[in-house]
């Protein structure tokens, strides 16, 4: 026979509670302790009357308890995101593909924006993520502050690193920057270019700063000029300025923009100018942003794979968290993605040219 549960008494108050425990069991017709059984994921309970439960928590619209939860577990099941810039299409799209993994793990995730990424500020967010009750934390903040010596962040809670470093302490997933720009940069060198021209983003940005260390570094190792290199904002307003610079020199025929809003300024400064793309400059972006295929040409560009980014952070931390093991950082290789903005350099020779095709 069912255990009969007597209710609740309505707390003194007056103001009324939420559906409790005991209401699913009385609703149910089970005991307190199937109810406990099904709230908290526990196998032994038969689908039918699993069910029955669950249905009567839908009816009475009952919440488990999840601090009650964390108490017996030890597991909040929720993980703490700490984000700066969240107007950043790359940012966005990986806290998109974190939230995705975390939901597939059973985990949701709390996030805090940081208006100014200082270290006091990350700081600041790290500690009210401790009182928001989370297993880890995920920390994406695109500027050299992680890796500054003097940042502490305290040990209590388990933290992975997104595009940013952090030495030795934490683990760093992210995608492998240089890789992208050397790939960028060696597709317009192939190509016949004399030289690839770089519109880069803040010099703040993590990011940014490996992108143009490894465009510099490729064209020195192709013997080719370096040019001055144009820092932009990653808006396509700062891309659209530095296009106009760019389009009143003939010498440019080559140009490769640290993002795609950048390139899409770029693309609009040579149409303006009367800059024929690709038949007088060719244009490498980076991100390949679903509307980069829609730019007029279609834009070549560097394809950063975000969903592996975010799945492989959430697995490296939730390994830390059940383990208490930190594991090893990673990057995620990128890839080149072959449009109609880049063509052989007018006049030059393009027998060493071997373009990836381009795959959407």
């Amino acid at each position: 026979m069912p255990t009969t549960v007597a209710p609740e008494p309505r707390p003194a108050s007056g103001r009324r509670r939420g559906p409790s425990m005991a209401d699913v069991a009385r609703e149910a017709n089970v005991s307190g302790q199937t109810v406990s059984r099904v709230a908290n994921g526990r196998a032994n309970v038969d689908a039918e009357t699993r069910e029955r439960v669950l249905e009567a928590m839908r009816r009475l619209g009952y919440r488990p308890n999840s601090a009650a939860r964390a108490l017996r577990s030890g597991r909040f099941h929720s993980i703490g995101v700490i984000m700066f810039t969240l107007s950043s299409f790359g940012n966005m799209r990986t806290l998109d593909a974190i939230a995705a993994a975390a939901a597939d793990a059973g985990y949701s995730i709390t996030l805090i924006p940081v208006t100014h990424p200082t270290q006091g500020e990350v700081s600041v967010a790290f500690h009210r993520l401790t009182e928001e009750a989370v297993d880890g934390v995920i920390i994406i903040v695109e500027a050299h502050l992680l890796d500054e010596s003097d940042i502490d962040l305290p040990p209590e809670l388990p933290v992975v690193i997104v595009d940013s470093t952090a030495g030795d302490r934490y683990t760093v997933v992210d995608t492998d920057q240089a890789h992208g720009a050397r790939l960028a940069t060696g597709h317009l060198l192939d190509l016949g270019h004399a030289t690839v021209h770089h519109v880069a983003g803040p010099e703040r940005s993590y990011s940014a700063n490996h992108r143009r260390e490894a465009w510099e570094e490729t064209l020195r190792e192709r013997g080719a000029e370096v040019p001055p290199v144009q820092v932009g904002d990653w808006s396509s307003e700062s891309g659209h300025e530095i296009g106009a610079r760019l389009a009143a020199d003939p010498t440019v025929t080559a140009v490769f923009a640290a993002n795609d809003q950048m390139a899409l300024g770029v693309l609009r400064a040579l149409h303006e100018a009367g800059r024929r793309v690709p038949d007088d400059v060719s244009v490498v972006g980076f991100d390949d942003m679903e509307e980069s295929r829609s730019y007029w040409p279609p834009l070549t560009t560097i394809r950063q794979f975000f969903d592996e980014v975010g799945r492989r952070s959430v697995e490296a931390l939730l390994h830390e968290v059940e383990s208490g093991d930190r594991s090893d950082s990673a990057l995620v290789l990128t890839e080149l993605v072959v449009r109609s903005s880049t063509a052989p350099a007018p006049g030059g020779d393009t027998g060493s040219a071997h373009p990836a095709p381009e795959r959407d």
